[in-house]
């Protein structure tokens, strides 16, 4: 399996301003393969140390922060001699040792020979919670479930991967069905690695959809083990209703629609616990869209998204048949995936940060707002071929932004106020 992320680490690893990297992303979107793979191709030796029910690593950080101390001590842990130039240092789970990962500012001070990164499945919520979080003394990165890009390296189809990001629309559209067939599978198959490589082996979807199911239940496992027990239950209820809310023409989340009189008060920890944990993405509303984007956000308005596609198929209980062959019963949740896959190949792909327009007024909305340097592009995302919503005319009459874009299964066309992508190239879109 191929994680294009493994090409921006080698390059942290040249970097001779480099400091001690963290990793963050949610939990079984790979990342402790991620930093094995990167030790085993760039590096002689990777001293592995997790801190998961690692009680004597755990105290190794408690009394101080003495690197002298501390490297002799993980040297004896791993069985490795480390080295500055040759040996990877990797802290796993490191949410698990708040000191450890208080740790990497004395590597970064004292000790910055020394290669190490970290890695935390529920570190953005620790970070919440009150660990100090490191303002200059690290890099950052974030790990996403594979890209549809990295998909097609998976299922062996590099060349239709690579070609995509050559934006040669002549070629890409002399491939279309293929690409669409790749696309339909992954709104089901999804990004998540282990879900990913039993279909790379199997192509069997029912084994896809059992994997996906222990996925959900491992997630809905944690809630239980890093959350205030009062907590849980509207957890619960704002997880299990993602899908609906998206299955809705109008993809705004609505507390209504969770509970009879329930108000976003009552959900906003439980939500931030979500977002925090990766499990959920919010896109806020801009009510106009100028620049910079961030300053006309509304905090109370928003969409969520969950981290994956095929786990919100499988939320969704949608079957294979229905993606891949098509359903008169299906048209409506079509269009919730794919704009979840838009949104996820925006977050994967690019460093845009994406927004929604609309306002309590508007006689129309756009699916998604980003901020390209000096520009404001408004995207539209349709399901298939049929384009017939005004909304993205509505929008281009009223701001006359310099470009737009629409993502559907039409093939590429530039229209002059208005750029036809398709939808399995939006990673093309925006180079």
């Amino acid at each position: 399996m191929e994680r294009f992320i493994l090409n921006d680490l080698r390059n942290w690893k040249e970097n001779s301003n480099r400091k001690p990297l963290v990793l963050m992303g949610a939990r079984q979107v790979g990342k402790t393969w991620v930093m094995k793979e990167f030790g085993r191709r760039f590096y002689k030796k990777t001293a592995y140390i997790s801190f998961y029910n690692n009680s004597a690593m755990k105290n190794l950080f408690e009394s101080d922060y003495d690197i002298k101390r501390i490297l002799p001590a993980l040297s004896i842990e791993t069985g490795l001699q480390i080295t500055p130039s040759d040996t990877l240092i990797v802290f796993d789970e490191i949410q698990n040792a708040p000191k450890a990962f208080e740790s990497l500012k004395y590597f970064c001070e004292e000790a910055n020979e020394y290669h190490i990164i970290a890695a935390g499945s529920l570190l953005g919520v620790a970070l919440h919670r009150g660990v100090s979080y490191l303002v200059g003394k690290v890099d950052l990165m974030h790990l996403h479930p594979l890209s549809f890009r990295e998909y097609l390296y998976a299922v062996e189809e590099k060349p239709l991967s690579d070609a995509l990001i050559s934006r040669d629309f002549a070629l890409i559209d002399n491939f279309a069905e293929k690409y669409i067939y790749h696309l339909k599978n992954y709104y089901f198959v999804g990004g998540m690695p282990e879900v990913v490589e039993s279909f790379r082996k199997d192509y069997d979807y029912i084994k896809v959809r059992q994997i996906q199911k222990t996925i959900l239940a491992q997630y809905k496992g944690e809630f239980g083990k890093h959350i205030e027990a009062r907590e849980i239950p509207k957890l619960n209820l704002v997880w299990d209703s993602v899908p609906m809310q998206l299955a809705k023409e109008n993809r705004k989340f609505f507390f209504g629609k969770i509970k009879h009189g329930a108000r976003s008060s009552d959900f906003e920890n439980a939500i931030q616990w979500l977002c925090d944990s990766g499990l959920v993405h919010k896109v806020n509303r801009v009510n106009e869209p100028h620049i910079p984007l961030s300053a006309y956000k509304d905090f109370s308005t928003y969409k969520l998204f969950v981290l994956d596609v095929g786990l919100l198929s499988a939320m969704s209980e949608v079957p294979a048949k229905a993606i891949i062959n098509g359903n008169a019963l299906f048209v409506e949740f079509k269009g919730a995936l794919a704009e979840q896959f838009v949104l996820q190949e925006l977050i994967a792909e690019t460093d845009f940060t994406p927004y929604y327009y609309g306002s309590e007024s508007a006689t129309f909305e756009q699916d998604f707002l980003i901020q390209k340097e000096m520009d404001i592009i408004p995207i539209e995302v349709k399901a298939e071929t049929n384009v017939r919503s005004q909304s993205l005319k509505a929008f281009y009459d009223k701001y006359k932004p310099v470009r737009s874009v629409r993502f559907s299964l039409l093939p590429y066309k530039n229209q002059g106020w208005m750029t036809n992508v398709p939808l399995y190239a939006v990673c093309a879109a925006f180079i």
